[in-house]
């Protein structure tokens, strides 16, 4: 191995001299060695394959932390993970293709291609629920939260779509706009108010029964893309304008504030991977 400056090292990697303070602050690609007077970053030649491999994983848009993690697994869990990432940009590049295919032909006067939308009766049932507002990049994590809260105390299970968990967007959240999410659990109604004893950062509520319109989502291995659940929405959005013209006398009452849209994750598979049926839902009444 050979010791090289920081400016040879950018000259050979191709790096800028920025990216590599970057990706030295970032703990990414870490000099070999710094000078303690001058603060002057050295590199090993062994490291460029690291750079060149930074450079590529960069261009496949995977974000720094996850460039870290690459770099440090073994060649094929490395592989293994490229290839997922792959796969789920490809299913949201899709998504986003059907999404910008729908726009043109509504902008053009045509009759937009939709998901299909069908229906389902939901009793009334007992909620333990968590809500909180989210931005784009933190609606992730609020996820994961709950959902490690009701697996560290694990609930009785509720069979069926009735049982599935299921998070509510009372309002829009995308990359420009935070709005109020809240996550919730059905639990029995007769150990509801015993069970939320237990679950003290949890709020019981009760939700009516109502009728709810759905859309099954599209999902690759890494979950259903943003595109998609837009695209879904409109879906819904255009099924309940249509029902309003053919109810004659009624009234469709879409997205009532005491329901509001909602994802529902229905756990068919098993426990390290639970989560095989999704769908986008949104409740509605037929007023009279």
């Amino acid at each position: 191995m050979k010791e090289i400056s920081i400016g040879e090292f950018a000259r050979r990697s191709r790096l800028s001299l920025k990216a590599l303070r970057l990706y030295d602050e970032r703990g990414v690609l870490v000099p070999a060695r710094v000078d303690r007077a001058s603060g002057y970053r050295y590199y090993d030649t062994a490291q460029l394959d690291d750079a060149r491999l930074v450079v590529m994983l960069r261009q496949l848009q995977l974000p720094l932390a996850a460039v870290k993690e690459l770099l440090a697994c073994d060649p094929a869990d490395a592989a293994a993970r490229i290839a997922e990432h792959w796969r789920d940009a490809e299913a949201a590049h899709d998504a986003r293709r059907d999404l910008a295919d729908y726009l043109v032909s509504r902008l053009s006067g045509k009759r937009p291609v939709m998901y299909e939308v069908a229906t389902r009766e939901m009793p009334e049932r007992s909620l333990l629920c968590l809500k909180r507002n989210v931005d784009e990049q933190g609606q992730w994590a609020f996820g994961k939260e709950f959902i490690a809260i009701v697996r560290e105390r694990p609930l009785p299970k509720i069979e069926g779509r009735e049982g599935a968990a299921f998070c509510i967007y009372w309002g829009l959240v995308s990359g420009d706009s935070d709005g109020p999410v809240e996550w919730c659990i059905p639990v029995p109604q007769a150990e509801a108010y015993a069970l939320a004893e237990r679950y003290p950062e949890l709020t019981l509520r009760t939700e009516p029964a109502h009728r709810e319109a759905f859309v099954a989502l599209p999902a690759g291995p890494g979950g259903f893309s943003a595109a998609g659940f837009q695209l879904a929405g409109e879906s819904l959005e255009a099924w309940g304008q249509e029902q309003e013209q053919e109810h004659q006398g009624e009234r469709l009452a879409l997205t009532p504030e005491d329901l509001g849209l909602r994802t529902t994750y229905l756990a068919t598979g098993p426990v390290t991977d639970p989560v095989a049926d999704i769908d986008l839902a949104l409740p509605f009444a037929v007023e009279r």
